[in-house]
């Protein structure tokens, strides 16, 4: 036997209602398997029977016997059957001889019989229930009621009045007389026995009333709206009557308005009725749930994570990025060290928490790096030396769609020596072009991130139109003061028009060899300040446009136009920078973008040159404006998901919102935390929450409707200082957040029901929430 659970909906179903169906006495119910099949075919999952499926279709027999287990003996409050050995010794009547057992074991059924009425017998208790039955001793009063004949028909008005003694000086006859309760001491009786009878059987009556039916008769009704004149209506407008009608219908009227204003009454609230059950959690559920952690004993153990990323088309695959945790002085004593030591980018997959799945070699410590957009098979990364590299996974797409995890077949059938467990190989891919080390950077490359696809900028910072609808253009900012425009094509058409295929050199790819040790900015900005000499140092920026902006169909159409055939064409890297000439300015895209820098100043600049009028040089345009909010460098910088222009800032002790457009500071700023702010993010499926990680290792969760002088939650995830925390959406039902530590750990939480599924209205909410801010501000600002 196996114990099954049966909800009150599937005993209606099979009529196996507990303490009504089946009881302790009579605990066996026989379902046919027909029914139970068909029922799995109807409520597939939710069907009680689901768990228990396969036994159920092995079954041999025809009908299958579940049992009540009133006690829950077995662990459920059913049990079911799964032999026909089973069966027959549930159902084998207790009691019988060893031979009858013997004979008619297999043919035994058991047959409900129920009880039979008998007459009744008294044993001289009916006497006594007889005694205490109530019986009516005298005549009923029959009370009559009449009229004068010259009132007959008469309109009636019913008043009410109490009995007392002005009803008969009024010249009314007293109807009833009061009769209060009251002490008499003249008699005092105590009760000392008191006999009951209780009758269980109540008494039965018959009665019958005939109703008035009447013949049905098919009957219309034509009317037509009653037309007012003028003169009319304004004698009606002057009457009591109207007046008193409107004086009674305003306050109805006002508060219908109110509540019209309050509510949506058109809303239609079946059609979202179930929307929010059809999600997996409990909505009690308030906190982050530990859902996977990776870390690696040899490449991440005792390491900063630096970044880390989701690849964008493979769910449940996301890179990470580790750094040695030395200072300035430790590295220049551990060079030599450090040179033998490989710097990795790790790939990680949900298959296998244990091992990576890939190791990207980069030619130093990667702080920053980013997966492309429109080719998921390339990655950018930035080095603290000031390099950027390009790495090209074509070759192992495969295998990471296909990670199995665990050990490879050839591995696995490899004998392993003295007891050892064989790890997988882990193939390492060596990047495939490198900035040239002269027109790099001169420090650490903080943030880098791809320019969209639908716009491209040329070598004047200009917006211009990108024809291949593919990301081919980076930008990278460093603690050198300077931003610079990368691009991935060669500046000049080869020699050799016909397309040459891809090939490899030491398991390395050449579609980009004509940038190796050679590749330097299209474009190259440099921060100076505004009011006073020297360079702001750039740590975050964030781009007014993102990532498929102008919709999937026109991605497809444009596509298409390039391509001869429709389809997409390889990639060889040969196709080079187009033409100045050739390229049309687009007015619709912003050249203004945001930059936090490492002293805690938000700056808002263009990267569009300007030309001096005097010596005819196109000139990097200072900053619009530049505030310092932060007391400490700005380590996040984030566009919110939902409105572009609502910007995220942490650094320091504080965080703060602004608006692009609003000049004079942010339109919200918290106060000093009790530990530093090192990492944010915004949620990607509401737009008032965001996740903010500390340097005692909490992530706290922030929702501005609900409040914004405190978090909404504080959880404690990792012992170390928190990196950086990205949030992805898996699927509707789960939605996952990546975060990381200083000691090379990425722990990987499901964030709660609450968090991730936004209220009705919320982002109309949210809107308001920022308006009033900025209403505020200019209030403020006019004061």
């Amino acid at each position: 036997i196996v114990p099954l659970f049966m909800a009150t909906k599937s005993q209606e179903i099979f009529q196996c209602i507990c303490d009504e169906h089946v009881t302790d006495e009579s605990p066996f119910k026989l379902i046919k398997k027909e029914d139970i099949i068909q029922d799995m075919k109807m409520r597939a999952a939710i069907s009680d029977f689901h768990p228990v499926k396969q036994i159920v279709l092995d079954y041999p027999g025809e009908e299958l016997l579940i049992s009540y287990d009133p006690d829950f003996q077995y662990g459920q409050n059913f049990f079911l059957c799964t032999t026909e050995e089973a069966k027959a010794n549930l159902l084998k009547p207790a009691g019988g001889s060893a031979e009858t057992e013997e004979v008619g074991e297999e043919d035994a059924v058991y047959t409900y019989k129920p009880p039979e009425a008998k007459e009744w017998i008294s044993q001289g208790s009916q006497v006594d229930v007889d005694n205490e039955i109530v019986v009516d001793t005298r005549d009923k009063v029959t009370p009559l009621a009449s009229r004068v004949r010259r009132e007959f028909g008469a309109p009636i008005t019913f008043d009410d009045r109490d009995a007392d003694s002005t009803s008969a000086e009024q010249g009314l006859s007293a109807s009833c007389l009061a009769c209060p309760t009251y002490a008499d001491q003249n008699f005092t009786i105590k009760k000392q026995e008191l006999d009951f009878g209780v009758q269980a059987v109540p008494e039965t009556t018959d009665g019958a009333s005939q109703t008035d039916w009447k013949h049905p008769v098919t009957a219309s009704t034509q009317y037509k709206p009653r037309e007012v004149s003028e003169e009319e209506a304004k004698i009606a407008q002057q009457t009591d009557e109207y007046k008193q009608f409107i004086q009674a219908s305003v306050p109805r009227f006002e508060l219908a308005l109110q509540q019209n204003t309050i509510m949506d009454v058109f809303f239609d609230d079946w059609a979202v009725l179930g929307e929010e059950d059809t999600n997996f959690g409990s909505k009690s559920d308030s906190h982050l749930k530990e859902y996977q952690s990776f870390t690696d004993l040899q490449y991440s153990k005792d390491k900063t994570v630096t970044c880390v990323d989701w690849h964008p088309a493979i769910k449940g695959v996301m890179a990470v990025a580790c750094c040695e945790r030395l200072t300035f002085d430790e590295r220049i004593d551990c060079a030599n060290k450090l040179l033998m030591t490989p710097s990795l980018i790790l790939i990680w997959s949900f298959s296998d928490p244990i091992h990576p799945q890939l190791l990207l070699e980069g030619p130093d410590d990667i702080c920053c790096f980013k997966f492309c957009p429109s080719d998921p098979n390339i990655v950018a990364g930035g080095c603290i030396n000031g390099q950027l590299v390009l790495w090209d996974l074509t070759d192992y797409a495969d295998k990471l769609s296909n990670s199995r995890g665990g050990t490879s077949k050839s591995n696995q059938k490899k004998a392993a020596m003295f007891g050892e467990e064989i790890q997988p190989d882990t193939p390492t891919v060596r990047y495939c072009a490198v900035s040239a080390i002269e027109n790099s950077h001169k420090s650490i490359i903080t943030s880098v991130d791809w320019i969209p696809d639908h716009f491209e900028l040329n070598r004047y910072g200009v917006p211009v139109e990108n024809r291949m609808s593919e990301c081919c253009q980076i930008m990278t900012c460093g603690t050198d003061s300077n931003v610079m425009v990368w691009d991935t094509r060669p500046p000049k058409a080869p020699a050799n028009t016909k397309e040459q295929p891809v090939t490899k050199v030491f398991g390395v790819s050449q579609a980009y060899k004509h940038l190796d040790l050679v590749w330097k900015p299209l474009l190259k900005l440099t921060m100076q300040k505004m009011d006073i000499s020297g360079d702001y140092s750039p740590l975050k920026f964030s781009l007014a446009e993102r990532q498929g902006h102008l919709g999937l169909a026109k991605h497809a159409d444009r596509i298409k136009t390039n391509s001869p055939t429709g389809e997409k064409p390889e990639k060889t890297g040969m196709s080079k920078v187009p033409s100045a000439k050739n390229q049309r300015p687009l007015e619709a895209v912003g050249h203004n973008y945001f930059i936090g820098t490492e002293d805690g100043e938000v700056i808002y600049a263009s990267f569009k040159l300007e030309k001096d009028n005097e010596t005819g040089k196109s000139n990097v345009p200072k900053p619009s404006w530049a505030v310092a909010p932060h007391d400490g460098p700005i380590n996040t910088l984030q566009r919110n998901p939902f409105f572009k222009d609502i910007l995220l800032t942490a650094g320091g002790w504080t965080f703060a919102l602004w608006k692009e457009g609003v000049t004079t500071g942010a339109i919200l700023q918290s106060s000093c935390a009790t530990k530093l702010y090192t990492a944010g993010h915004w949620s990607t499926t509401r737009p008032a929450v965001f996740f903010l990680g500390t340097q005692d290792g909490n992530v706290e969760v922030w929702d501005l409707l609900d409040r914004t002088h405190e978090p909404l939650l504080v959880q404690n995830v990792t012992a170390a200082q928190v990196t950086q925390i990205v949030p992805w959406v898996v699927s509707k039902k789960q939605h996952l957040v990546a975060v990381s530590d200083s000691v090379g750990t990425l722990h990987i939480l499901e964030i709660p029901w609450n968090l991730r599924y936004p209220a009705s209205g919320e982002k109309q909410a949210v809107k308001g929430f920022f308006d009033r801010e900025i209403k505020r501000i200019e209030y403020f600002d006019m004061k």
